[in-house]
């Protein structure tokens, strides 16, 4: 297979290193990776750094791609993008607050919602000037998203929705957010749910940061509880039919696998460049043979994960979805995140456990950052699930609940 590119493809790099070039700051890779001090993570600094760049591209036509002109894109191929985004990892740029509404809300935007809703919200949020958040996982549906128990009740033209939504990454600084709610129990779970934007600012909807364990609570990345005590969201907020919800989500779903397919963090240059600097009872510490074994086992990894990339590239290049492999990203990537970390924080001794407030060290937040990456976007069992049904071809696991309505399903009291 053949990963160099096509004389257009060349020319379309170029025309992304040179803009990139005027206008961002190349990595420094000498300097080592550290989370940023207090000041640097404060919220207001985040959000105005990311909307600064986000604007920047937006008004160069590098925001949003492969979205039509008409909603803030050029129209590029799905190999364009890809470019484009391995042209911009080379720059220090603000890291994306809108991952997550351009990876996922507006796909879903894009192919449910009215022409009149589409030109309204897309272009705002390619720009950044809006920002958006997904309200799937409660305390009782995870990676299990059709075990949800929010409820929608239909009122004239407006629906009334109860409930509580859990993990939702930037719910306290989105302007909107889209959800997915039971509006019939009678019907089995993947039957009776039906999908809607909201106003975050709507009347009603209380949100509340949760603090991680890696000591962050309303950062960028920030998770929260979001409660719906009887809000109105229209009607015409809908996107598809009276009980569709399932089949909406799951566009949203597949767009999740590329949006936030990969753990990022800390990754195998820093345990070499650790292992290669790191005192280890006089020698450096790669002299042992039990740390190059684990060196040698997360470069095996990355050169899987480097083309099992390749793999979605080409078939993006050739106008295809990427298939259920793209699972196989997350699966590794978050486990590799966790042990380099965990490595690191060894090779510390006693002193890898002392935490600096104002200057974490890039292997403690890996390691503890990493166990919510292998939740987040589907838990490793499920993925695992679905890379042995979709691509190994094994039989489905037994399930208690096929069939059965939802108010039906024995649940725990």
């Amino acid at each position: 297979m053949d990963f160099n590119d096509t004389p257009k493809q060349a020319e379309f790099r170029a025309k992304c290193r040179d803009w990139l070039d005027a206008n961002a700051n190349i990595k420094d890779d000498s300097k080592p990776k550290s989370i940023s001090s207090a000041a640097e993570n404060d919220l207001e600094t985040i959000i105005k750094r990311a909307k600064d760049w986000q604007k920047k591209k937006y008004e160069a036509g590098w925001a949003m791609l492969h979205w039509p002109e008409e909603y803030g894109g050029i129209n590029a191929s799905p190999i364009e993008r890809i470019i484009w985004t391995q042209e911009q990892a080379k720059f220090d740029v603000p890291g994306s607050i809108f991952e997550i509404g351009l990876g996922m809300c507006g796909p879903v935007l894009m192919e449910y919602a009215t022409e009149e809703q589409k030109k309204r919200y897309l272009p705002p949020m390619a720009e950044g000037k809006e920002i958006w958040c997904q309200l799937f996982s409660e305390p009782s549906a995870g990676s299990d998203v059709a075990g949800l128990r929010s409820k929608a009740e239909k009122d004239g033209d407006d629906w009334i929705i109860n409930g509580q939504k859990v993990w939702t990454s930037g719910a306290h600084y989105s302007d909107y957010g889209i959800l997915v709610v039971r509006h019939d129990a009678s019907l089995q779970k993947h039957k009776g749910l039906t999908f809607f934007f909201v106003d975050m600012k709507s009347p009603g909807i209380t949100v509340k940061p949760i603090k991680q364990i890696t000591g962050t609570a309303g950062s960028g990345a920030g998770f929260n509880e979001v409660y719906f005590d009887n809000v109105r969201i229209p009607d015409s907020q809908r996107l598809g039919e009276i009980g569709d919800g399932w089949k909406v989500a799951i566009t949203t779903l597949m767009n999740e696998r590329l949006a936030v397919g990969d753990a990022r963090g800390t990754d195998i240059e820093e345990a070499l460049n650790l292992a290669k600097e790191k005192d280890d009872d006089g020698d450096a510490l790669i002299k042992n043979q039990a740390v190059r074994d684990r060196l040698a086992d997360w470069f095996c990894q990355a050169s899987g994960l480097k083309y099992t990339k390749f793999r979605t590239m080409s078939a993006l290049s050739k106008g295809e979805a990427p298939g259920p492999e793209a699972s196989i990203t997350k699966v590794v990537s978050a486990g590799k995140l966790q042990e380099i970390g965990n490595f690191g924080i060894d090779a510390g001794d006693m002193a890898g456990m002392l935490l600096d407030e104002d200057n974490w060290d890039p292997f403690q937040s890996a390691w503890l950052g990493a166990p919510g990456l292998r939740i987040a976007g589907g838990t490793d069992e499920i993925l695992k699930n679905i890379i042995a049904e979709r691509v190994l071809g094994l039989p489905q696991d037994p399930r208690a609940d096929k069939g059965v309505p939802f108010n039906e399903i024995p649940q725990g009291k």
